[in-house]
C-alpha cells in the first residue's frame, strides 16, 4: 500500500479522528481544571556539619565529615521513622496528619558525598506544605542529639511560602497535548483497524483493482430527494395520456 492510499484512508474518516482528538483533548481539560486537586511542594534543607567534642566545644576535622557523610543514610531513616514522624504529628496538631500521613507526605534526600539533605514535603497547599516539611525538620534536630548522643545537624534552610508556588500536579498546556497526541494515535489505529476489517467495494477504482477488469457501467447513487421528484412526475402521467391531433375534416 503506497503512501498516498494511506492518505486516503485518513481522509476518508477524518470525522473520526477529530471526534477522538476533541474527546480526549476535552476530556483532559475538565480533568485538570475541574477534578484535580491540586498539590503543593515545599522544601527545606538541613546540614550535617558540627559535633561538640567532651568539653562541649566544635570539633571539625576531615575524619569528622567523612564520619557525618557516612551516618546521613542513618539520619534519612531515622527521619521516616514513627520516633520522629509521631513526634511531629503530637507537636503540631494543627497540620492534622498521622505519623503514617506524614511518612507519605515526606522525601528526603541527599547528593553523592554531600553533607546536605533536603527535606520535601506535599501538600493541599504552599502553606501546608511548608509548614509540614518546617515541622519535621525542627523535631529532627531536636531530637537527634537524644538518638545519636550527638548534636551535628543544622537547619540550613527553612521552606518558604510564595503566592507564586505552582501545584506539581497540574500543567493542562502538557497534559492536554499528551492528549492530544494519543487521542491522535488511537483514532489513526482505529480507522486502519475499521479499513482492515471492511471487505466493500464502494468506488469504480476498487471494483476495477479487485477484478482486474475494466467497469463496463456504473449505477449512480441517486438521491432522495431526485427520487421523489422523478416519482411525482411519473405519477402525474397517466395510462393512454398523450397528445392527439385532430384531423379537419
Amino acid at each position: 500500500m503506497e503512501l498516498k492510499e494511506y492518505m486516503q484512508i485518513l481522509r476518508k474518516r477524518i470525522w473520526i479522528i477529530v471526534a477522538f482528538v476533541a474527546v480526549a483533548c476535552i476530556g483532559a481539560g475538565v480533568k485538570n481544571y475541574f477534578f484535580t486537586v491540586p498539590v503543593y511542594e515545599a522544601n527545606a534543607k538541613l546540614i550535617v556539619n558540627q559535633a561538640y567534642n567532651a568539653e562541649g566545644f566544635p570539633s571539625l576535622d576531615i575524619s569528622s565529615i567523612q564520619t557525618n557523610i557516612k551516618v546521613i543514610n542513618s539520619y534519612i531513616e531515622i527521619i521516616k521513622s514513627p520516633a520522629i514522624l509521631d513526634k511531629v504529628a503530637t507537636t503540631y496538631p494543627d497540620l492534622g496528619m498521622s505519623g503514617n500521613q506524614l511518612g507519605q507526605n515526606i522525601q528526603v534526600s541527599t547528593a553523592k558525598e554531600s553533607q546536605v539533605m533536603s527535606l520535601t514535603a506535599t501538600g493541599v497547599s504552599s502553606e501546608k506544605a511548608a509548614k509540614t516539611v518546617n515541622a519535621v525538620a525542627k523535631v529532627f534536630k531536636a531530637q537527634i542529639p537524644a538518638i545519636m548522643k550527638v548534636d551535628n545537624v543544622t537547619i540550613l534552610s527553612e521552606a518558604k511560602p510564595t503566592d507564586s508556588s505552582r501545584p506539581i500536579n497540574v500543567n493542562p498546556s502538557l497534559n492536554i497535548l499528551v492528549s492530544f497526541l494519543v487521542g491522535l494515535l488511537l483514532a489513526i489505529g482505529f480507522v486502519f483497524l475499521l479499513e482492515y476489517l471492511d471487505d466493500t467495494l464502494k468506488t469504480e477504482d476498487e471494483l476495477e483493482k479487485e477484478l482486474g477488469i475494466p467497469a463496463l457501467a456504473v449505477i449512480s447513487k441517486i438521491k432522495k430527494e431526485e427520487a421523489r421528484i422523478s416519482k411525482q412526475t411519473t405519477s402525474q402521467k397517466q395510462v393512454g395520456d398523450g397528445q392527439y391531433a385532430t384531423v379537419n375534416q
